[in-house]
């Protein structure tokens, strides 16, 4: 059988140890050199580029996340052992994990670290479509002749890369299909590489629950169960046009999957629809010069995220959630797409000022979308406020001192509050 190893990147026949470096870290599978999708999965990205740049972090458990009243962003594989998980309240976090390193997020550093990991898989194949900061599915069909080895020594190889160049790791799913190549690369977090072959599918699947199918969440996973459908195998025992008649498009995907089949193609051309940053805050406020400081920070966090990948947004978009969690959501199209903290701050904080005084509120969100490449971005003035050119030059002044001293260097008062 045809096996890898993942240190010393070695081919050979099956064995339980690398015939050439010792390693125990084998890959080996009868299709293994003849797959061509692959799904990329960093572990734990943000905790894991937090123990980078802190060592003192490492071996302690570190959750990213805001105060109490916030979510988890994400976990260290340390705090996930005591149940902690993304999306997790903080609160419940901390019950789980009093131990816990608690770091807020710095996304301007995970954007910059997830562009590394990009330029890495772009040497691979040109087909690379992310799906967020820290995973991706790449094609790699043809591209044997071109490295002269397969897609499975080149994806190990991009691992090592990852561990040896950048000091994060990643997991690797490797099938014939971007669902089952999706699936694979959970099956062996961290550091993993796990392969599902064509051969193999229906009965890999068979038994597995539908919730491992990627879109499956609580609410969909209970319409399922109330029909009778928890694996895969039950799925199978549905006709084709029943689903459908049941659950509308999603019956017709649901067929295909049970079945293992996704004809979806890797796609480089995949459009991000939007940039957002939000925060939770510790108690309920009202208070507006609170809320005018989070709007500033939000907006250069959006910024930030928008310049780092030379996008802009046609629209803004303000985000309040009540006491109550009920939520107001206002947007504003822009007469030219931007990217300047400056302007996505000052109209949000329009946005905001059209709400009134409807708190107090729990959560507050800023983003922008419809975007567009950045090359046309804040290119016109505005007649209607002639000092906007001038604040334009004041922050890209403010971005380079940032870029040479640190992102702490200059701050507005603003900030601040």
């Amino acid at each position: 059988m045809p096996a890898l190893c993942r240190d010393c990147l070695a081919t050979f026949d099956a064995g339980a140890r690398c015939p050439t470096c010792r390693s125990p870290r084998i890959t080996a599978h009868p299709e293994l050199f003849d797959l061509t999708i692959a799904h990329m999965d960093c572990d734990a990205f943000y905790a894991s580029v937090e123990k980078r740049d802190h060592p003192e972090l490492e071996g302690k458990p570190v959750i990213i996340g805001g105060g109490r009243r916030g979510v988890v962003s994400t976990a260290c594989y340390v705090a996930r052992i005591k149940g902690v998980k993304s999306a997790m309240p903080m609160f419940q976090a901390l019950k789980l994990c009093p131990e816990a390193v608690v770091v807020r997020g710095r996304m301007e550093r995970y954007v910059e670290v997830s562009r590394q990991v990009r330029a890495l898989m772009d040497e691979l194949t040109p087909i690379v479509e992310p799906l967020s900061l820290d995973e991706a599915f790449m094609d790699l069909s043809g591209t044997a002749r071109l490295h002269g080895a397969p897609p499975a020594v080149m994806l190990a190889r991009l691992t090592k890369r990852m561990r040896d160049e950048i000091g994060i790791t990643g997991s690797i799913g490797l099938s014939h299909n971007k669902f089952l190549a999706k699936v694979a690369s959970d099956l062996d977090k961290p550091r993993g590489f796990s392969v599902i072959g064509a051969a193999e599918t229906t009965e890999f699947l068979r038994h597995k629950p539908v919730r491992l199918i990627w879109g499956i969440g609580p609410a969909a996973q209970a319409s399922l169960e109330k029909a009778g459908i928890r694996t895969f195998n039950d799925l199978l025992r549905w006709d084709r046009r029943d689903l459908s008649d049941r659950f509308g498009s999603m019956g017709e995907r649901l067929w295909h999957l049970a079945r293992g089949q996704d004809a979806r193609r890797v796609s480089s051309h995949a459009p991000v629809k939007g940039l957002s940053n939000e925060t939770t805050f510790f108690d309920d406020t009202n208070d507006p010069d609170i809320l005018d400081g989070h709007i500033w920070r939000l907006s250069e966090k959006v910024s930030g995220r928008a310049k780092a990948q030379d996008k802009a947004g046609r629209v803004v978009t303000l985000k309040l959630k009540r006491s109550d969690h009920s939520s107001l959501t206002r947007r504003l199209s822009l007469h030219q797409p931007t990217q300047l903290a400056d302007t996505i701050y000052r109209t949000a904080r329009g946005l905001f000022d059209q709400v009134g005084d409807q708190g107090p509120y729990r959560l507050l969100g800023v983003g922008i979308s419809d975007l567009v490449s950045a090359t046309d971005a804040d290119r016109e003035g505005d007649l209607l406020d002639p000092d906007a050119g001038k604040r334009a030059k004041a922050e890209e002044a403010t971005d380079s001192i940032r870029k040479k001293f640190g992102k702490d260097a200059i701050k507005k008062g603003r900030a601040l509050r």
